[in-house]
């Protein structure tokens, strides 16, 4: 199994600045390079607090290029629809090459309707927008002298600059979450799969078989040649026992849950053929969530350290994964918050898994 941390900023900025938040999980990732772990993911999201204080995971992962050695960089994810391939193949090689050849290109197809209507995307056109434009992508990392006419892009003759370092291109991912469709493309293309569970578990909608369906459509159509990897993102907190760890992160899960449903709330009055199943998150109220039982409802991996590796096991074996993404910075966390609980988690969670 691999480890790194993923971030999604959820700050509301009353709580905390943006210039505290970066200045945080700049030192949090400086950490997880020294300490061994494996990558440092950062989400893109617009406009609300749920990821608004990241609208560019690349810009956030030049910075941590430029203090880091040796762990990875992975945008997870980026958001295909509301960029132009050829200056997404160009931003993401400038990373790879800034950092020495450490990007994994993680992408997303965006799920939330503020974000679509302020872009002047249609929602039905997500998943025809966001193939074409990885592969657009993946050509343009490949191949010189490049000519593409989409429905959403056209050019020709493009050589795109500067060129990846890592050969043929970095490695790619891409989120999927309830669409077997996105399981299958994926799987097709030899991509990995990056999963996240809803913070409720009601909502969750993932499930084994969909993850059974990428495993198997990987190996169908390419062998022995790559292999199929599955990542899961999930927020992590460790203390030295399960009361003082649910004492610390339950006040931080619900902040957290009470952003996301307000996000979630932008699918009230919203159906897409497109995210099928997904408007029954607009009926999430934030009002609703502040008595919330975390131990029985929430999808955090919270506890002590012998806890921890009982629940990392569970989820290993439930969704078949190879590598954890530990959202560490949820509920607006600071620091001093998120450095002990990382700490516990390489010293006495990692030797035991």
């Amino acid at each position: 199994m691999r480890h790194g941390i993923s971030l999604l900023p959820d700050c509301r900025p009353e709580r905390r600045s943006a210039v505290e938040y970066y200045r945080d999980v700049l030192a949090v990732s400086r950490f997880a390079d020294t300490a061994g772990l494996d990558y440092v993911k950062m989400t893109e999201h617009y406009l609300g607090e749920y990821g608004g204080y990241c609208p560019s995971p690349l810009t956030f992962l030049s910075a941590v290029a430029a203090q880091t050695s040796r762990i990875r960089l992975m945008t997870g994810a980026v958001l295909p629809v509301f960029h132009h391939p050829v200056q997404l193949a160009a931003h993401i090689a400038q990373v790879d090459a800034l950092s020495g050849g450490r990007v994994e290109a993680g992408f997303g197809r965006a799920w939330l309707p503020y974000e679509f209507e302020a872009f002047g995307v249609p929602m039905d056109e997500s998943r025809a927008r966001y193939e074409a434009t990885i592969d657009a992508v993946i050509r343009l990392w490949t191949e010189e002298k490049v000519d593409e006419s989409t429905p959403f892009f056209s050019f020709r003759n493009a050589t795109s600059q500067p060129p990846v370092v890592q050969r043929p291109h970095p490695p790619v991912w891409g989120a999927a979450v309830r669409s077997p469709e996105s399981f299958q493309w994926l799987a097709e293309k030899g991509f990995g799969v990056m999963l996240a569970l809803a913070p409720l578990k009601q909502q969750v909608g993932l499930s084994r078989h969909l993850v059974d369906l990428y495993t198997d459509t990987f190996r169908l159509c390419h062998g022995d040649t790559g292999r199929p990897r599955v990542a899961l993102s999930t927020p992590l907190y460790v203390a030295e026992t399960d009361a003082a760890a649910h004492r610390v992160a339950e006040p931080l899960y619900r902040e957290y849950l009470s952003v996301w449903s307000q996000a979630a709330s932008s699918w009230k009055d919203v159906r897409s053929s497109q995210y099928a199943g997904y408007e029954s998150m607009g009926r999430t109220d934030a009002r609703d969530l502040r008595g919330f039982d975390v131990r029985r409802h929430g999808t955090a991996v919270i506890g002590s350290p012998e806890s921890v590796v009982e629940q990392i096991t569970e989820l290993r074996e439930t969704y078949g994964v190879d590598t954890f993404l530990w959202n560490v910075d949820f509920g607006g966390a600071d620091l001093a918050t998120m450095e002990p609980s990382l700490r516990l988690f390489v010293d006495k969670v990692l030797p035991n898994l």
